[in-house]
């Protein structure tokens, strides 16, 4: 059994945020061969082919040969010609006895297609792409470094007395939302949108925001501030008093002496806050110093706090308590996650490295900042109008 850390409560029950990318190849793969690799890869990475089982009121991994299910299927649509690419993954639920890993080859008129779900509990991004990565070294019958699984590296300091158990104290101490439970939004009613921002026109937009603001920020900071502005108020009621910007922080960079090959979610989140008129009028070189101060407030205590909040949170209210948990907020919020170097030409299997790729993630409210050829590609995930 592996516990889980307080962290990865958060992205456990209904709607828990899966990650999803699908990637397509310009030649088939052998399915057995991958198959094989495969059971390779899960005797180094436990985690992967688990299930949720209970542990002291919380949950733990089990880690069980139906944790990860692999099939095969065939399409005889081109990926580059799917009007919808859903097909392409078989997606997992975080609950009580659903494998927490699901993989999909999919044999397509020109090649095929890899489709991998997998639960925010067991991996955050940067470790979603570590076992990939791991996997087509096995596949290749390659070296593969030792991934550090011990959640203990997250586990709560003992605080006496502490509690997170209102919104505010929850808002304050992790930078999440505790709210109504969240639920699973049906995939046809979320519209993804895309947005390719040109190296130059990321540049200008960098420029314009760091003329006149006194630190320095990065293009992450400019891109995630024109976001906030651009999005937010299109779904905000006017009756909500804030609108809210997240960001996840990848933690193996601010620990001290943490595990870069940790595996596992190892995020905190950033957070920033404006009344809906103040963010449509403030200019964005402001809007950028917020973001900038918000990330660069996520620290070795911040990450403490976070962590004590929330085992707070699961011991007072247990694990109904992390099902209302949000990463971004409900009505008035947007999460921006930086995933602009991502490993992808890493995953290469029989057929070569993926000649495209896609991210399916059902996660309303959320942006998604990927590679392009040049530039960045920016996709945002809305939900549609009742």
């Amino acid at each position: 059994m592996i516990p889980l850390s307080p962290i990865d409560h958060v992205f456990t029950g209904a709607g828990a945020y899966p990650l999803e990318f699908v990637f397509a190849y310009a030649q088939p793969i052998d399915a057995g061969r991958l198959a094989e690799s495969l059971r390779g890869a899960l005797a180094l990475f436990p985690a992967v082919s688990s299930r949720l089982a209970r542990q002291a009121g919380l949950w733990a991994l089990e880690p069980t040969p139906s944790g990860c299910t692999f099939e095969t299927a065939t399409s005889p649509i081109a990926f580059a010609d799917a009007h919808s690419r859903a097909a392409f993954v078989s997606p997992v639920e975080t609950l009580e006895g659903e494998p927490l890993a699901r993989i999909r080859l999919t044999r397509t008129p020109d090649g095929s297609v890899l489709g991998v779900s997998l639960s925010h509990a067991v991996v955050d991004g940067f470790s979603y792409f570590y076992f990939l990565s791991a996997w087509s070294l096995v596949f290749r019958g390659e070296a593969v470094p030792p991934p550090c699984d011990e959640r203990s590296q997250l586990a709560a300091p003992s605080v006496p007395g502490a509690s997170g158990c209102d919104a505010d104290a929850v808002l304050a101490g992790a930078g999440l939302f505790l709210d109504t439970p969240r639920r699973q939004v049906p995939r046809d009613r979320l519209s993804w949108s895309r947005r390719l921002f040109p190296r130059d026109e990321l540049r200008a937009l960098h420029a314009e925001a760091q003329a006149e603001c006194p630190v320095r920020l990065s293009h992450n900071d400019v891109l995630a501030a024109w976001l906030w502005r651009e999005h937010v108020p299109r779904w905000t009621r006017p009756s909500e008093p804030l609108a809210f910007l997240s960001c996840p922080v990848d933690v193996r960079r601010v620990l001290p002496g943490f595990p870069g090959n940790y595996f596992g979610c190892a995020v905190a989140l950033a957070s920033a806050a404006l009344p809906l008129e103040q963010l449509r009028e403030t200019p964005l070189p402001q809007l950028a110093r917020r973001v900038r101060d918000a990330v660069a407030a996520v620290d070795e205590a911040r990450m403490t706090r976070a962590l004590v909040t929330l085992a707070a949170l699961g011991r007072d209210q247990g694990l109904a308590g992390f099902e209302r948990l949000h990463v971004v907020h409900p009505r008035a919020g947007l999460l921006v996650t930086n995933l602009s170097r991502l490993p992808v030409r890493e995953i290469v299997f029989d057929a070569g490295p993926p000649v495209a790729f896609d991210i399916l993630a059902p996660a309303e409210r959320c942006a998604v900042v990927l590679p392009a050829a040049d530039g960045l590609d920016v996709r945002v995930c809305a939900p549609l109008p009742a």
